[in-house]
Protein backbone atom coordinates (compact mmCIF):
# COMPACT_ATOMS: atom_id res chain seq x y z
CA UNK A 1 0.00 0.00 0.00
CA UNK A 2 2.85 2.25 0.89
CA UNK A 3 6.23 2.75 -1.26
CA UNK A 4 9.28 1.07 0.31
CA UNK A 5 11.43 3.35 2.10
CA UNK A 6 14.60 3.88 -0.58
CA UNK A 7 17.07 2.45 1.77
CA UNK A 8 15.00 -0.80 1.31
CA UNK A 9 15.39 -0.75 -2.57
CA UNK A 10 18.07 -1.82 -4.91
CA UNK A 11 21.50 0.12 -5.58
CA UNK A 12 20.63 1.20 -8.84
CA UNK A 13 17.41 2.21 -7.67
CA UNK A 14 19.46 4.41 -4.46
CA UNK A 15 21.64 5.47 -7.43
CA UNK A 16 18.48 6.56 -9.89
CA UNK A 17 17.58 8.37 -6.76
CA UNK A 18 20.45 10.25 -5.43
CA UNK A 19 20.67 11.10 -9.28
CA UNK A 20 17.53 12.31 -9.65
CA UNK A 21 16.44 14.36 -7.04
CA UNK A 22 18.88 17.13 -6.80
CA UNK A 23 17.55 16.93 -11.19
CA UNK A 24 13.96 17.59 -10.31
CA UNK A 25 15.04 19.74 -7.23
CA UNK A 26 16.64 21.98 -9.86
CA UNK A 27 14.14 22.07 -12.08
CA UNK A 28 11.12 23.06 -9.88
CA UNK A 29 13.41 25.63 -8.14
CA UNK A 30 14.73 26.92 -11.72
CA UNK A 31 11.69 29.67 -12.26
CA UNK A 32 12.22 30.90 -9.14
CA UNK A 33 15.66 31.52 -9.56
CA UNK A 34 15.35 33.04 -13.44
CA UNK A 35 12.85 36.07 -11.01
CA UNK A 36 15.30 36.24 -8.38
CA UNK A 37 17.82 36.86 -10.65
CA UNK A 38 15.72 39.21 -12.65
CA UNK A 39 14.80 40.79 -9.59
CA UNK A 40 18.56 42.24 -9.45
CA UNK A 41 19.18 42.24 -13.35
CA UNK A 42 19.36 46.37 -14.20
CA UNK A 43 17.42 47.52 -17.48
CA UNK A 44 20.49 47.82 -19.42
CA UNK A 45 20.48 44.37 -19.33
CA UNK A 46 17.15 43.15 -20.55
CA UNK A 47 17.70 45.92 -22.88
CA UNK A 48 20.48 44.11 -24.38
CA UNK A 49 19.01 41.11 -24.38
CA UNK A 50 20.55 39.42 -21.42
CA UNK A 51 17.77 37.52 -19.75
CA UNK A 52 19.66 34.10 -18.95
CA UNK A 53 23.06 35.39 -18.49
CA UNK A 54 24.85 36.90 -15.04
CA UNK A 55 23.67 40.47 -14.61
CA UNK A 56 26.36 43.18 -15.54
CA UNK A 57 25.93 44.14 -11.68
CA UNK A 58 23.29 43.64 -9.30
CA UNK A 59 21.01 46.13 -9.33
CA UNK A 60 19.62 46.43 -5.83
CA UNK A 61 17.84 49.58 -5.87
CA UNK A 62 15.17 47.45 -7.74
CA UNK A 63 13.71 46.74 -4.51
CA UNK A 64 13.53 50.39 -3.41
CA UNK A 65 12.63 52.01 -6.71
CA UNK A 66 9.55 49.39 -6.96
CA UNK A 67 8.43 50.87 -3.46
CA UNK A 68 9.33 54.57 -4.75
CA UNK A 69 7.37 54.66 -8.33
CA UNK A 70 4.44 51.45 -7.62
CA UNK A 71 2.05 51.48 -4.96
CA UNK A 72 2.99 47.76 -4.02
CA UNK A 73 3.04 48.78 -0.61
CA UNK A 74 -0.71 49.56 -0.63
CA UNK A 75 -1.51 46.08 -2.37
CA UNK A 76 0.64 44.22 0.36
CA UNK A 77 -1.46 45.60 2.73
CA UNK A 78 -4.07 45.28 1.42
CA UNK A 79 -3.53 41.66 0.77
CA UNK A 80 -2.70 41.85 4.87
CA UNK A 81 -6.17 43.35 5.19
CA UNK A 82 -7.73 40.46 3.58
CA UNK A 83 -5.99 37.31 4.97
CA UNK A 84 -6.01 38.08 8.41
CA UNK A 85 -9.27 38.37 8.61
CA UNK A 86 -10.12 35.38 6.73
CA UNK A 87 -7.81 33.58 8.73
CA UNK A 88 -9.33 34.24 11.44
CA UNK A 89 -12.59 34.06 10.50
CA UNK A 90 -12.21 30.71 8.84
CA UNK A 91 -10.44 29.16 11.75
CA UNK A 92 -13.07 30.25 14.39
CA UNK A 93 -16.04 29.31 12.02
CA UNK A 94 -14.56 25.81 11.52
CA UNK A 95 -13.54 25.48 15.60
CA UNK A 96 -17.04 25.31 16.44
CA UNK A 97 -18.88 23.72 13.36
CA UNK A 98 -16.21 21.31 13.76
CA UNK A 99 -16.81 20.98 17.38
CA UNK A 100 -20.85 20.31 16.89
CA UNK A 101 -20.55 17.95 13.99
CA UNK A 102 -17.90 15.71 15.93
CA UNK A 103 -19.03 15.70 19.17
CA UNK A 104 -22.95 16.47 18.91
CA UNK A 105 -24.94 12.76 17.49
CA UNK A 106 -28.07 14.40 15.96
CA UNK A 107 -30.43 13.30 13.35
CA UNK A 108 -29.01 15.12 10.11
CA UNK A 109 -25.22 15.11 11.25
CA UNK A 110 -23.68 13.78 8.66
CA UNK A 111 -26.09 15.73 6.02
CA UNK A 112 -25.17 18.85 7.25
CA UNK A 113 -21.03 17.70 7.66
CA UNK A 114 -21.48 16.42 3.84
CA UNK A 115 -22.91 19.88 2.72
CA UNK A 116 -19.94 21.60 4.13
CA UNK A 117 -17.98 18.66 1.61
CA UNK A 118 -19.86 19.19 -1.11
CA UNK A 119 -18.91 22.83 -1.59
CA UNK A 120 -15.72 22.43 -1.77
CA UNK A 121 -15.90 20.28 -5.04
CA UNK A 122 -17.55 23.11 -7.09
CA UNK A 123 -15.75 24.66 -9.49
CA UNK A 124 -15.02 28.35 -8.42
CA UNK A 125 -15.16 29.18 -11.92
CA UNK A 126 -18.87 28.97 -12.15
CA UNK A 127 -18.92 31.10 -8.48
CA UNK A 128 -17.94 33.91 -10.28
CA UNK A 129 -20.86 35.54 -12.29
CA UNK A 130 -23.52 34.86 -8.85
CA UNK A 131 -20.60 36.10 -6.33
CA UNK A 132 -19.80 39.30 -8.46
CA UNK A 133 -23.83 40.02 -8.68
CA UNK A 134 -23.75 39.06 -4.83
CA UNK A 135 -21.47 41.59 -4.27
CA UNK A 136 -23.00 44.31 -6.02
CA UNK A 137 -26.32 43.83 -4.50
CA UNK A 138 -24.71 44.12 -1.11
CA UNK A 139 -22.79 47.35 -1.64
CA UNK A 140 -19.54 44.83 -0.89
CA UNK A 141 -17.57 44.85 -4.83
CA UNK A 142 -14.43 46.59 -4.76
CA UNK A 143 -14.31 46.45 -0.94
CA UNK A 144 -11.28 44.51 0.98
CA UNK A 145 -14.57 43.51 3.06
CA UNK A 146 -16.51 41.82 0.65
CA UNK A 147 -13.31 39.94 -0.90
CA UNK A 148 -12.40 38.38 3.26
CA UNK A 149 -16.36 37.67 3.82
CA UNK A 150 -16.11 35.69 0.35
CA UNK A 151 -13.27 34.29 1.48
CA UNK A 152 -14.39 33.01 4.71
CA UNK A 153 -17.51 31.94 3.02
CA UNK A 154 -15.48 29.60 0.92
CA UNK A 155 -12.66 28.44 2.75
CA UNK A 156 -15.09 27.27 5.83
CA UNK A 157 -15.87 23.65 4.14
CA UNK A 158 -12.60 22.79 3.59
CA UNK A 159 -11.70 23.88 7.77
CA UNK A 160 -14.77 22.06 9.27
CA UNK A 161 -13.62 19.26 7.10
CA UNK A 162 -10.23 19.37 9.03
CA UNK A 163 -11.23 20.39 12.27
CA UNK A 164 -14.43 17.82 12.25
CA UNK A 165 -12.04 14.99 11.61
CA UNK A 166 -9.61 16.22 14.45
CA UNK A 167 -11.94 16.71 17.16
CA UNK A 168 -13.85 13.47 15.99
CA UNK A 169 -10.93 11.76 17.16
CA UNK A 170 -10.18 13.33 20.61
CA UNK A 171 -10.70 10.86 22.91
CA UNK A 172 -14.59 11.47 24.38
CA UNK A 173 -13.90 10.18 27.77
CA UNK A 174 -12.41 13.68 28.85
CA UNK A 175 -15.83 15.19 27.67
CA UNK A 176 -17.98 13.07 29.24
CA UNK A 177 -15.94 12.95 32.38
CA UNK A 178 -16.33 17.15 32.32
CA UNK A 179 -20.59 16.77 31.76
CA UNK A 180 -20.23 14.32 34.73
CA UNK A 181 -18.81 17.49 36.79
CA UNK A 182 -21.51 19.85 35.59
CA UNK A 183 -18.84 21.96 33.04
CA UNK A 184 -21.16 23.99 30.38
CA UNK A 185 -20.81 23.39 27.04
CA UNK A 186 -19.43 25.95 25.89
CA UNK A 187 -16.61 25.62 28.69
CA UNK A 188 -15.85 21.75 27.44
CA UNK A 189 -14.98 23.72 24.05
CA UNK A 190 -13.15 26.49 25.57
CA UNK A 191 -10.83 25.15 28.23
CA UNK A 192 -10.61 21.32 27.14
CA UNK A 193 -11.06 21.11 23.16
CA UNK A 194 -9.57 24.18 21.97
CA UNK A 195 -6.33 23.42 23.89
CA UNK A 196 -5.73 20.27 22.50
CA UNK A 197 -7.12 21.24 19.14
CA UNK A 198 -3.71 24.35 18.71
CA UNK A 199 -1.63 21.94 16.45
CA UNK A 200 -4.17 21.89 14.21
CA UNK A 201 -4.91 25.34 14.42
CA UNK A 202 -1.89 25.92 13.86
CA UNK A 203 -1.69 23.80 10.75
CA UNK A 204 -5.06 25.07 9.81
CA UNK A 205 -3.89 28.63 9.79
CA UNK A 206 -0.57 28.34 7.97
CA UNK A 207 -2.65 26.75 4.56
CA UNK A 208 -5.31 29.24 5.00
CA UNK A 209 -2.78 31.97 4.65
CA UNK A 210 -1.13 30.50 2.00
CA UNK A 211 -4.58 30.08 0.00
CA UNK A 212 -5.75 33.45 0.99
CA UNK A 213 -2.27 35.24 0.37
CA UNK A 214 -1.71 33.55 -3.49
CA UNK A 215 -5.35 34.04 -4.54
CA UNK A 216 -5.54 35.41 -7.99
CA UNK A 217 -9.05 34.56 -9.29
CA UNK A 218 -10.90 35.87 -6.56
CA UNK A 219 -8.43 39.41 -6.38
CA UNK A 220 -9.11 40.05 -10.03
CA UNK A 221 -13.01 39.31 -10.04
CA UNK A 222 -14.10 41.14 -6.60
CA UNK A 223 -11.51 44.11 -6.72
CA UNK A 224 -10.65 46.85 -9.72
CA UNK A 225 -8.49 49.56 -7.80
CA UNK A 226 -4.85 50.19 -6.40
CA UNK A 227 -6.63 50.82 -3.01
CA UNK A 228 -8.53 47.31 -2.23
CA UNK A 229 -6.29 45.23 -4.66
CA UNK A 230 -4.40 42.75 -3.34
CA UNK A 231 -0.69 41.98 -4.51
CA UNK A 232 -1.21 39.17 -6.64
CA UNK A 233 -4.08 41.86 -8.68
CA UNK A 234 -1.52 44.37 -8.23
CA UNK A 235 1.27 42.64 -9.65
CA UNK A 236 -0.50 41.99 -12.59
CA UNK A 237 -1.78 45.64 -13.12
CA UNK A 238 2.14 46.47 -12.75
CA UNK A 239 3.14 44.30 -15.29
CA UNK A 240 1.04 46.63 -17.55
CA UNK A 241 2.60 50.05 -15.84
CA UNK A 242 6.09 49.11 -16.43
CA UNK A 243 5.25 47.38 -19.81
CA UNK A 244 8.78 45.69 -20.37
CA UNK A 245 10.28 46.45 -17.01
CA UNK A 246 10.48 42.85 -15.99
CA UNK A 247 13.23 43.61 -13.24
CA UNK A 248 10.69 45.69 -11.11
CA UNK A 249 7.91 43.09 -11.75
CA UNK A 250 10.01 40.52 -10.86
CA UNK A 251 11.16 42.58 -7.83
CA UNK A 252 7.70 42.80 -6.76
CA UNK A 253 7.19 39.13 -6.93
CA UNK A 254 9.89 38.41 -4.99
CA UNK A 255 8.23 40.73 -2.34
CA UNK A 256 4.64 39.22 -2.67
CA UNK A 257 6.68 35.93 -1.98
CA UNK A 258 7.78 36.84 1.34
CA UNK A 259 4.53 37.28 4.42
CA UNK A 260 3.83 33.41 3.31
CA UNK A 261 7.10 32.29 3.68
CA UNK A 262 7.67 33.92 6.73
CA UNK A 263 4.97 32.50 8.41
CA UNK A 264 5.53 29.36 7.16
CA UNK A 265 9.02 28.99 8.99
CA UNK A 266 8.03 30.68 12.27
CA UNK A 267 4.81 28.30 12.51
CA UNK A 268 6.68 25.55 10.90
CA UNK A 269 6.84 23.25 14.24
CA UNK A 270 3.23 23.24 14.68
CA UNK A 271 2.62 22.87 11.10
CA UNK A 272 4.06 19.52 11.01
CA UNK A 273 2.53 18.48 14.17
CA UNK A 274 -0.53 19.27 13.14
CA UNK A 275 -0.46 17.50 9.57
CA UNK A 276 1.20 14.13 11.67
CA UNK A 277 -1.24 14.03 14.34
CA UNK A 278 -2.45 10.68 14.37
CA UNK A 279 0.05 9.45 12.38
CA UNK A 280 1.64 7.17 14.97
CA UNK A 281 0.24 6.03 18.31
Amino acid sequence: MFPRPIQQSTPATRVIYQIALPVALFLWLFPLLGVAMTSVRPASDLAQGNYFGMPSYFAWHNYVEIFQNSPIGRYIFNSFKVTIPTVIGTVALSCMTGFALGIYRFRGNLLIFFLFVAGNFVPFQILMVPVRDLTFGMGLYNTTAGLALFHIAFQTGFCTLFMRNFIAALPRELIEAARVEGVAEWRIFWYIVVPLMRPAIAALSVLVFTFIWNDFFWATVLTTSASTQPVTAGLSSLNGQWIAAWQLVSAGSIIAALPPVAMFFLMQRHFIAGLTLGAVK
